[in-house]
């Protein structure tokens, strides 16, 4: 009969992974605040970023340091847009719970997400949220995968 195909996926590094993320979402935070906020996405009732209708177009001057400061904004708006896209591919639960923990206005601490969303402290931080960070890592493609050594 035929033979099972077998496929290993490449292990990846968790920890220089979680490590981006976080760094992730700190930049993600922090283009928040640089950018106009009628250009923000806003939070929906089903945690779901939605992005602004707006058009990026451009009329000024010609002046240089206007223009850097155009592409600066364009190069945040561009990151928060990815990141928006990477955010709703997660589950609703998934999107919640990243939500309430780092996006929101106020971020609150692990033990408040796990409860608000009746979970156990130990599925939160064992399989949830490592589940998370991992998938928007691969959202992001920011996943760090350990070196293979050779023997």
């Amino acid at each position: 009969m035929g033979r099972q195909l077998t496929f290993k996926l490449p292990e990846i590094d968790r920890k220089q992974t979680q490590e981006n993320v976080e760094a992730a979402i700190e930049t993600y935070r922090m283009y928040l605040l640089t950018v106009p906020e009628e250009i923000l996405p806003k939070v929906t009732t089903s945690f779901s970023l939605i992005p602004p209708t707006y058009t990026n177009a451009f009329h000024s001057s010609t002046e240089d340091v206007a223009i850097a400061r155009v592409d600066e904004e364009r190069v945040r708006i561009e990151y928060i847009e990815n990141f928006r896209k990477a955010v709703n591919r997660l589950s609703k639960k998934e999107r919640e719970a990243l939500i309430l923990r780092y996006l929101g206005e106020e971020e609150l601490f692990d033990y408040e997400v796990y409860n608000q969303l009746g979970m156990s402290e130990s599925y939160y931080h064992n399989k949830f949220k490592p589940r998370i960070f991992y998938k928007l890592a691969l959202a992001l493609r920011i996943e760090v995968y350990k070196k293979k050594v050779d023997q």
